[in-house]
């Protein structure tokens, strides 16, 4: 049973994407130290004549390509609604990594200031009214200001996110290879300590452990080239090709979010490659720090997904194997986290019925044998806070390691949600029509500190490196 549990709390995907991704990491470094290598001798004129080609492939590579992307060539994309409060911040920060003229902002149906204060950051603005939704928004934003015959990449954003200084450094060079037409963010959290209420940085610590797991532990391993297996490109900092975003329905009628459905038509129209690296394109996203809008949140980031996978259905290949094989270990491992406890309760209620009054032959005997407090703490418990220890070593947090006991129990909630909207992604559609969570001042770690302070382990690949 012990075994059972800490397949189900690990997962074998995680573990089998963390090994790609291990690999991964070993190559570049390989290849880094080569480059340096050859970059020695070159210097040195160790190379000799027949060595002509392989010097020029590595000359070519360690000089920026006349063709790569820059700053100018991206344009930066928001649908906001009601977000006077945080959008000044998010413009503001964007215009430090591009020209304002190249921020379009899309004011959804806003009943605040956000389209004035928008204007007066020196953005460009399109108001729509009625609220149609964030994609609907983009969409419209997309079309309407031509973003793919103007520009080369399109960066979509949301109200509330902050860009790393360095995000188009890193991330752009991912766009070398020419079959790359998506670069996923890296999604690190604004302000973990930022909240007034201790609960708050509860919350966004867990958050920001889940992010840690989920983009380091899975999503680098499924961006090998050989694999092309990303799940999801997040709507809250990623960018596209724009012409391959010509191709991909935005709007996907029918569905609470757009991030997953257009991640889904990437793969489902061949399109090409999804590229992501932890050190490269990191931004910063204000997390929830009630448990209300913690779970109005995640309701609607796993109905999202439940709905797109309803919507493209499966098809052959990597990507479509790995999904199925995610599915199961969701379902099972939500369902063993929700009848954990109750299960948990009954054995041992039926332990101390037999130690009262023995009966070899009553059901009471297999109950008490079902599942032992040794096996949640070994297969449940033990193997979760290995993550937490984890996360505070990477991020440098060592008040993780107190936070992170509680870090079960919202496991606990999240498998729940996964499966109380698990059947209504089959039975209803949604309208799109969003409304924004409450925003709060960002009075701590600010993006630019936090890239300077806790960086992520893992460098961004030099160009010459990509895989």
């Amino acid at each position: 049973m012990t075994a059972i549990l800490l397949v189900l709390v690990l997962g074998v995907s995680t573990t089998f994407w963390s090994v790609v991704g291990l690999g991964r990491v070993v190559d570049e470094r390989r290849r880094r130290r080569s480059a340096k290598h050859l970059d020695t001798s070159i210097s040195r004129g160790e190379v000799g004549c027949r060595d002509d080609d392989l010097r020029h492939t590595f000359v070519e590579s360690a000089v920026p390509h006349a063709g790569r992307l820059t700053p100018a060539d991206v344009a930066v994309l928001v649908a906001a609604h009601n977000e006077e409060l945080v959008i000044a911040d998010t413009i503001r920060a964007a215009s430090r990594l591009v020209d304002t003229g190249n921020i379009h902002i899309i004011s959804d149906g806003s009943k605040d200031n956000t389209a004035h204060v928008a204007r007066s950051a020196g953005a460009n603005v399109l108001e729509l009214s009625p609220n149609r939704g964030k994609a609907g928004a983009l969409a419209a934003g997309i079309e309407h200001f031509h973003l793919c015959k103007q520009y080369a990449v399109v960066l979509l954003l949301d109200a509330d996110t902050h860009l790393a200084p360095d995000f188009l450094a890193t991330g752009l060079p991912l766009f070398d290879e020419p079959e790359i037409v998506a670069v996923a963010g890296r999604a690190r959290t604004i302000d973990d300590r930022g909240s007034a209420t201790r609960l708050g940085r509860f919350l966004v610590a867990y958050r920001e452990r889940l992010y840690l797991i989920v983009q380091v532990l899975l999503k680098f391993g499924q961006a090998a080239k050989w694999a092309n297996a990303v799940t999801i490109v997040p709507g809250f900092a990623s960018m596209y090709r724009a012409n391959a975003l010509e191709h991909i329905d935005v709007t996907g009628a029918g569905l609470v979010i757009e991030d997953f459905n257009m991640t889904f038509e990437i793969h489902t129209k061949k399109l090409g490659r999804i590229e992501f690296h932890p050190s490269a394109a990191v931004a910063y996203t204000q997390d929830p720090d009630t448990l209300g809008e913690y779970v109005r949140q995640v309701r609607r980031w796993i109905l999202g997904f439940w709905q797109t996978v309803r919507r493209h259905r499966f098809h052959t290949g990597v990507f479509w194997t790995a999904l199925a094989v995610f599915i199961v270990e969701l379902v099972t491992s939500s369902l063993m986290f929700v009848l954990l406890v109750p299960i948990l309760a009954a054995s041992m209620l039926a332990a101390l019925v037999q130690s009262i009054a023995p009966d070899p032959a009553s059901w009471t005997v297999w109950m008490a044998d079902l599942l032992h407090p040794q096996n949640v703490i070994l297969g449940v418990l033990v193997p979760d806070y290995l993550l937490t220890i984890m996360a505070a070593c990477v991020l440098r947090r060592p008040r993780y390691l107190l936070l992170g006991i509680g870090f079960p129990l919202m496991r606990i909630v999240d498998a729940a949600l996964c499966l109380r909207v698990l059947p209504m992604a089959w039975r209803a559609r949604s309208s799109g029509v969003w409304v924004s969570p409450t925003r709060r001042a960002n009075t701590s770690t600010t993006a630019s500190e936090a890239s300077s302070t806790t960086r992520p382990t893992l460098r961004a690949p030099a160009p010459e490196v990509v895989s």
